[in-house]
């Protein structure tokens, strides 16, 4: 279903110059039925209180999801995804370390991919879960 024959060297490639390069996002599993990226809780991913803000857990998120659709794309100079909705529910807090999503595919069709990402703690506890939808549109 993914495409495993693209390394993680170039995924993470995908990134620079942009919000995945600037909270240091970094894509470290690729496997054909999910993806795992990790993300630090730092000065950049913490809202005022100290806490992992929850719109840093919806990047990693979006982040994941729209590579793995990408990885899914039969013909990725012709298409492309984006996200058309993202959900969140924020489930614990985080205060340091890393927190750690898992990407895997609810549905993937022709038109549309549904994503399932579980966002967890050093500590394996379930920090947020997220669902994302994403459109495979032709590039322009």
């Amino acid at each position: 279903m993914l495409n495993t024959k693209i390394s993680l060297e170039q995924i993470n490639a995908v990134g620079k110059g942009c919000m995945v390069e600037h909270l240091e996002i970094e894509f470290t599993e690729v496997h054909s039925d999910y993806i795992i990226a990790k993300m630090p809780v730092d000065h950049r991913t913490k809202q005022p209180f100290g806490l992992l803000h929850g719109g840093a857990s919806v990047v990693l998120a979006e982040s994941m999801g729209s590579v793995a659709s990408w990885l899914c794309i039969e013909d990725p100079s012709r298409f492309t995804a984006v996200g058309v909705e993202i959900n969140a529910n924020h489930l614990k807090s985080a205060r340091d370390g890393f927190v750690y999503g898992k990407c895997t595919p609810l549905k993937i069709g022709r038109t549309m991919h549904v994503w399932d990402i579980k966002i967890t703690n050093d500590a394996g506890d379930l920090v947020c879960v997220s669902r994302l939808t994403c459109a495979i549109v032709e590039r322009r």
